[in-house]
């Protein structure tokens, strides 16, 4: 007779403890109840009837307490086992009371930026067609495998993929996920911090030529998310409502040879799909909930994640249509906040541009907080488990300075570096598009040759290829319009 695998659910007694029968606390936890006065007689009375609810019989007894022990057991073990006690310490686990509306603000302030102020540029090469099909086909894309992303985070029951990182080394391998994971999440942490400065600095620039005597601005508290919706419907609205340009056009650009025009055509199709950012902080932002068998952290992320992603779109699309219609293919590089104050700075008023322009770097400060949060919880876990103890806010406060400073140094002693944005965000491009139909099929492991095998393959393929098209009309992109290596000057 074959022998029956061992479980892996940890013991349960069937016999309670005489001298510390357990009753359940209103936090879930099990705790000794006070020996009464009745227990301490060796002559109490028990009770034998079958109608009587303190009965104890020798069978009834051990059945109706593992029972009873295995229901919470079952509802709490995704709180309870394999948990690290590191992630006490750390920033993004340290606190587990999240809920959908922190999801939504997260998801909302990670997803909206500056990147979607040049979404009409990519429209100037794609034109009206294939610029709303290719925005379409991106936001679906992307949505889709953040759900896969929400339901990968616990796909081992009792086990929590709280980063990026720890997900790809459970689906590729310790190694290999650290060598197809680390790179593109490091830049899109580190690499958005320092375009952040790049932009918000920039932004302060045009905000000083519109109110140059402005002495305070301690009023505007604008923070996050608000800030974001609020300065994308700005854009288009007063970009929409005010007279379009002489002789514009909205004939797609082009170049007289065809491979230039086939690589302007994927560097705007780069440009749509790098509008969508944020996965590599899903499973952070998912890490952040309390999360059981009964009520998994799965449900409360998804629905934050659809409200941010509605009004996500109500941003992008809005932006993408408005302002290829206000400017059409005479759109500037810089997107559509360089062409309001290029062609209207002397038709709208100065303190709704302004207004506007500062919005924008309220948004880029509070994007860099949680586009950080990744490399405070790395620096931390790194001490953490050198020192054995949690960091003191000393510890942390010289984190978060020397982190700001560096990227501060780097933007502005290295401001060529926007540059090679589209070479090495068609390497990152993977982390959104690609990676997790891969982590789904590895980990959930569907039928194979079934239809969810086949679609989350081709899609994950898909993108690497696209990754890889992205890069290469980045590259010609640089070699075509060359890389001025200005240092400490930037714009």
């Amino acid at each position: 007779m074959d022998e029956r695998p061992e479980t892996e659910l940890i013991s349960i007694p069937a016999t309670p403890r005489v001298s510390t029968p357990e009753i359940l606390t209103p936090s879930g936890q099990r705790s000794p109840r006070p020996a009464s006065k009745e227990a301490k007689s060796s002559n109490a009375w028990t009770p034998t009837s079958f109608i009587s609810p303190r009965f104890l019989s020798p069978i009834g007894t051990p059945m109706k307490r593992v029972l009873i022990n295995m229901k919470g057991y079952l509802e709490e073990v995704g709180h309870l086992t394999k948990l690290n006690p590191q992630d006490a310490w750390l920033p993004i686990t340290e606190s587990r009371n999240g809920n959908a509306h922190y999801a939504a603000f997260h998801n909302l302030n990670a997803g909206v930026g500056f990147q979607a102020l040049v979404l009409p540029v990519a429209f100037a090469y794609l034109g009206w067609s294939w610029g709303i099909l290719s925005l379409t086909i991106a936001y679906c894309w992307q949505l889709y495998t953040l759900w896969l992303l929400v339901q990968l985070h616990e796909a081992v029951p009792g086990k929590r993929y709280n980063r990026y990182v720890e997900l790809a080394q459970a689906a590729f391998g310790e190694r290999l996920g650290v060598w197809l994971a680390l790179f593109p999440t490091v830049y899109l942490s580190a690499g958005t911090a320092t375009a952040l400065i790049l932009i918000g600095g920039e932004t302060m620039k045009l905000f000083f030529q519109i109110l140059p005597n402005l002495n305070s601005i301690a009023g505007l508290s604008l923070i996050g998310a608000v800030t974001a919706i609020t300065y994308s419907t700005m854009v288009w609205v007063l970009s929409v409502s005010q007279q379009r340009p002489p002789s514009i056009s909205y004939e797609p650009l082009s170049s007289p040879s065809s491979s230039a025009s086939l690589f302007l055509v994927l560097n705007a199709l780069g440009i749509v799909a790098f509008s969508f950012r944020g996965h590599n902080l899903a499973l952070e932002i998912q890490a952040t909930m309390p999360s059981t068998f009964k009520h998994p952290a799965r449900v409360p992320m998804w629905k934050g994640a659809k409200v941010a992603y509605f009004f996500i779109a109500l941003c992008l699309f809005p932006i993408a249509i408005g302002g290829f219609w206000a400017y059409g293919n005479q759109m500037p590089s810089g997107g559509i906040l360089t062409a309001l104050y290029g062609f209207h700075s002397h038709d709208i008023s100065r303190g709704l541009l302004a207004l506007t322009f500062l919005l924008v770097v309220f948004n880029c400060l509070s994007s860099f907080q949680i586009y950080s949060m990744p490399a405070f919880d790395s620096f931390e876990a790194g001490y953490t488990s050198r020192t054995n103890r949690p960091c003191s806010i000393w510890v942390r406060s010289g984190f978060r300075v020397f982190y700001g400073f560096v990227s501060f140094f780097i933007g502005v002693a290295l401001p060529f570096l926007s540059s090679l944005a589209g070479m090495l965000g068609g390497l990152t491009l993977p982390v959104t598009f690609a990676y997790p139909c891969f982590m789904w099929v590895l980990i959930k492991q569907p039928t194979k040759y079934s239809f969810n095998w086949y679609f989350n393959w081709i899609l994950g393929w898909l993108g690497v290829g696209f990754s890889l098209a992205f890069s290469i009309g980045g590259i010609w992109s640089m070699v075509n319009d060359g890389l001025k290596l200005k240092f400490f000057k930037p714009s």
